[in-house]
């Protein structure tokens, strides 16, 4: 991968161009285009990405991407093809978990808990009780209790 880089190097150079010339022009870090030259693809999270930012730089600088990508791609295979079968099942076993997890989004509107189906019939219950404590209150004050004025009224006339 190094030997690609410098090819986008020396281009770079005989064209005269810097490398903030190259990075306000590609829309790239500076970092990144000198990890590029240097062949460092630690410093990439994507090798997507990276095939990307390789191709755009070749053809601004001119040259055949293809062969580039040609020459990059070839590194990528001789690279990974030396990991073992097993070592690819286990990263990929990790990665099936990863998504499990992402799956779980807690959102109050996405919420599908058990947790939140005995909450709300629960403050339904409370509610309901309390309305029937209240009506159940005002009808013993104001009906039932003889203290009161119209119940006097009523009493009175019954007497009478």
């Amino acid at each position: 991968m190094k030997e690609v880089g410098e090819k986008l190097k020396e281009a770079r150079e005989e064209h005269g161009v810097s490398i903030e010339e190259v990075s306000e022009d590609l829309n790239l870090r500076v970092s990144q285009i000198q990890n590029i030259e240097e062949g460092n693809l630690k410093a990439f999270k994507d090798v997507f990405y990276l095939k990307s930012f390789i191709r755009s730089y070749a053809k601004y600088l001119g040259l055949d991407d293809e062969n580039i990508m040609d020459e990059v791609n070839e590194y990528f295979f001789e690279e990974t093809s030396k990991i073992p079968i097993v070592e690819i099942q286990k990263a990929s076993k990790a990665k099936e978990k990863e998504k499990v997890k992402e799956k779980k989004v807690v959102s109050p509107y996405t919420i599908d808990d058990k947790k939140k189906s005995k909450v709300i019939p629960a403050i339904l219950t409370l509610i309901i009780l309390l309305l029937v404590f209240l009506i159940g209150y005002i009808i013993v004050t104001e009906y039932i209790n003889p203290e009161t004025e119209n119940d006097n009224n009523i009493i009175t006339y019954l007497e009478n």
